[in-house]
């Protein structure tokens, strides 16, 4: 019996070390995501010898959702966990926030990653197994998902795009993570993705170790309950290797997503220049090939996607479209717009306001307004002369209509308007761009140019205005 216990913790451990060895390098920091639940402890118990082994150094962070009345208990029983075993512990207190049409489920579970992508680590470290894989699988597949959603999730990802996948799959964005926010964070790591659940709980009496038990795990009004609690074990009745076969199924989704993004990125190199898509390239796909680069697309730029229906419209409109189409359509909190036949993305709720901001040397300074930013750089000889430019109050004003330029210097001062249209800017990003004032003057118009009167000769102290809006310009 003994010799069968230790081959069953050394087996978990093994699997465990074996995915370390493939993602993580010596001396990277790995926090686990530490629940008190047998899963997580578990995972604490195989982390601690392995942190040793791989020379990685290990933390772990709880967070206290607030939701049931034992969660102060929780929080001090990983508290004495970490404290017993020397492992540094963050608690998180948060308060979740439901959403209309929003789980408390899904709601807890992105509170999650909101902390998740905020730790000071290489990886978060989750105690996601076979098990969660099947429930994972089953729950995306009765949302009527893609195969993106049906795939298999992954050992290793980013955090902020795993949130925004999941917002992509749910149709909700998460709160304090904005669009597009893709790269940036810890990375997501599951090293007993490949162990089940009744191997977690077999090692965890087997090593004698103590766990707490979350009473809202039995509340089957939770749609994971349920499936866990009362579909699973009938499943299993008949279908004894069901867990596995899921994972198969879910990696040939995988498989299946990661060629479909493969003709997608094909298909942009066609259909898209420097970032842009064209309707008339667009209107040469079929109708499939289209949807699949359109939702492609608006991954790639954090968007959460419209249901099936919306983008299928979408789809349509755009592929009756003429190239001076001015075509508008919104879902969520997105907004596509079209102009000379080049589709372009971006945040609906931008208002331009009419208040200045000073500038008193930043580096950057956040927009709000007009859901950007604007970084200031400085290079000798280009851009705006330093020296002049701060004679008066520096501020950063919105269009009122009326401004007047002259960028060239043989050339008379010209009027902002002809200048913005000449550009072949889109008409709703024209009162959406901040001007760059001196005093009474306008110096800088970030994308147009700097009045000759303001710009820095060669060896002058300059200063580059960059303006970086909430989408990339010209893409979809």
């Amino acid at each position: 019996m003994a010799s069968s216990r230790k081959s069953k913790s050394s087996s978990i451990s093994s699997k465990a070390e074996h995915v370390l060895r493939e993602q993580i390098r010596r001396g990277d920091h790995l926090v686990a995501a530490l629940s008190g639940g047998v899963d997580s402890v578990v995972l604490l118990d195989l982390l601690i010898p392995l942190s040793v082994h791989l020379q990685f150094s290990l933390s772990a962070v709880h967070v206290n959702h607030g939701i049931s009345a034992h969660a102060a208990q929780w929080a001090e029983f990983c508290r004495d966990l970490c404290r017993a075993r020397d492992v540094p512990l963050k608690i998180a207190k948060l308060k979740v926030n439901r959403e209309s049409g929003v789980s408390l489920e899904a709601a807890a579970r992105d509170a999650r990653y909101r902390v998740f992508v905020k730790q000071k680590a290489d990886y978060v470290v989750l105690a996601q197994h076979l098990d969660d894989q099947a429930e994972t699988l089953l729950l995306q597949l009765l949302r009527g998902a893609g195969v993106k959603g049906l795939g298999a999730m992954p050992v290793v990802r980013n955090s902020a795009s795993a949130i925004n996948h999941h917002a992509a799959e749910t149709g909700k964005q998460v709160p304090g993570i904005g669009a597009g926010a893709l790269d940036y964070g810890p990375r997501i790591l599951r090293p007993i993705l490949d162990v089940s659940r009744r191997e977690i709980e077999d090692y965890a009496r087997e090593n004698a170790l103590q766990w707490i038990i979350d009473e809202s795990n039995s509340d089957v009004s939770f749609d994971r309950n349920f499936l866990r609690h009362e579909f699973f074990p009938l499943l299993e009745k008949r279908f004894p290797s069901y867990r596995t076969t899921f994972l198969r199924a879910s990696r040939h989704m995988a498989e299946a997503s990661s060629l479909l993004d493969e003709l997608a990125e094909s298909d942009s190199k066609v259909c898209g220049i420097s970032g842009e898509l064209r309707i008339e390239d667009l209107r040469k796909l079929n109708f499939a090939r289209a949807k699949n680069l359109l939702r492609y697309f608006l991954t790639e730029q954090g968007t959460i996607l419209p249901s099936t229906a919306k983008l299928e419209e979408i789809i349509r409109q755009l592929q009756s479209s003429s190239a001076d189409s001015k075509l508008h359509i919104v879902f969520g909190n997105t907004e596509v717009r079209c102009f000379r036949g080049v589709v372009y993305l971006r945040k609906t709720g931008i208002t331009p306001g009419v208040g200045w901001r000073e500038w008193h040397g930043e580096k950057q300074l956040i927009i709000s307004d007009l859901g950007g930013t604007i970084r200031f750089t400085r290079r000798k000889g280009m851009g705006i002369n330093l020296h002049k430019l701060t004679e008066s109050l520096v501020t950063i004003r919105m269009r009122q209509g009326g401004e007047r330029l002259r960028p060239v210097g043989n050339r008379p001062r010209r009027s902002l308007k002809n200048l913005l249209r000449e550009a072949s800017l889109p008409p709703w990003e024209r009162d959406a761009l901040p001007l760059i004032f001196s005093g009474e003057h306008l110096v800088c118009v970030p994308g147009i140019g700097v009045d000759c009167g303001f710009q820095a000769a060669a060896g002058e102290p300059g200063i580059v205005v960059e303006w970086k809006s909430g989408r990339k310009p010209g893409s979809a």
